[in-house]
C-alpha cells in the first residue's frame, strides 16, 4: 500500500491467446513496473529478447519480462527497481539506509 493504494510493482503477465476471450496468465512472462517512459524504452532497445511491450502497456509504465532470458541476480535488481517505484518514500529512506550500514 501506498497512501492508502494498492500499487503494483510486479504481476504475472495476462496473454490474450483468444481474440476477445478473457486473457490467461502466462507463467512465463512478468510485469515490472519501470520508473518513467525512458527507462522502458532503454529496456526495450538493451534487451529486446529479454523485455517487451504489447499494445495494451502502451504509455503505461511496465515493461514485460522473460523469465528464461534474466539468471537471478539481474531479475533481484529488476524487481527491486520496480519496488522502488512505487514504495513509500520513508520505506525507500529506510531500506536505503540499510543498504549503506551493510545490515
Amino acid at each position: 500500500m501506498n497512501r492508502g493504494k494498492r500499487k503494483g510493482f510486479a504481476w504475472v503477465w495476462q496473454e490474450r491467446i483468444v481474440p476477445k476471450k478473457p486473457r490467461v496468465p502466462c507463467a512465463d512472462v512478468i510485469a515490472l513496473r519501470v520508473a518513467a517512459e525512458a527507462e522502458k524504452t532503454m529496456l526495450l532497445s538493451a534487451g529486446p529478447t529479454k523485455f517487451f511491450i504489447e499494445p495494451h502497456y502502451n504509455g503505461f509504465p511496465a515493461v514485460l519480462v522473460r523469465l528464461s532470458e534474466v539468471d537471478v541476480d539481474e531479475l533481484a535488481e529488476l524487481i527491486t527497481d520496480a519496488w522502488r517505484c512505487q514504495a513509500p518514500h520513508l520505506m525507500l529512506s529506510e531500506f536505503d539506509a540499510r543498504g549503506r550500514s551493510g545490515s
